[in-house]
């Protein structure tokens, strides 16, 4: 019998690194935004996709997480319970860098680190 879990707006937890705080910093601080907006999109090859992009116009019904001063991010409705208890870094390996997220509720990863299963 398989366990059913419930989901509750109130426990979602979402955290940044300090390197993933900082690139959002310079992002930010280049481009005019409220915030950084995270959300899925189904794709890939294991079935979604993470949006990250820089957070211009919001729909209203995002969760706001005021990560540090200077940083907020928001999460569409949609993807919160995809991404509960997600942590974002910002990695760098020689001249290439990439955003990761460590997200415990990714059953199977692709390859390519693109998209993810639940």
């Amino acid at each position: 019998m398989s366990e059913v879990k419930t989901f509750s707006p109130d426990e979602i937890h979402v955290s940044m690194t300090e390197a993933a705080l900082d690139y959002a910093r310079k992002q930010l601080a280049n481009h005019p935004a409220q915030g950084i907006l995270l959300g899925v999109k189904k794709s890939g090859c294991s079935g979604f996709m993470y949006d990250l992009q820089l957070a211009k116009e919001l729909k209203g019904d995002e969760r706001q997480f005021s990560l540090a001063d200077d940083v907020q991010l928001y999460v569409t409705a949609e993807a919160l319970p995809y991404v509960n208890g997600t942590e974002i870094d910002y990695t760098k390996n020689g001249l290439n860098s990439t955003m990761v997220f460590n997200n415990p509720n990714a059953k199977d990863e692709c390859g390519c680190g693109e998209s993810f299963s639940v």
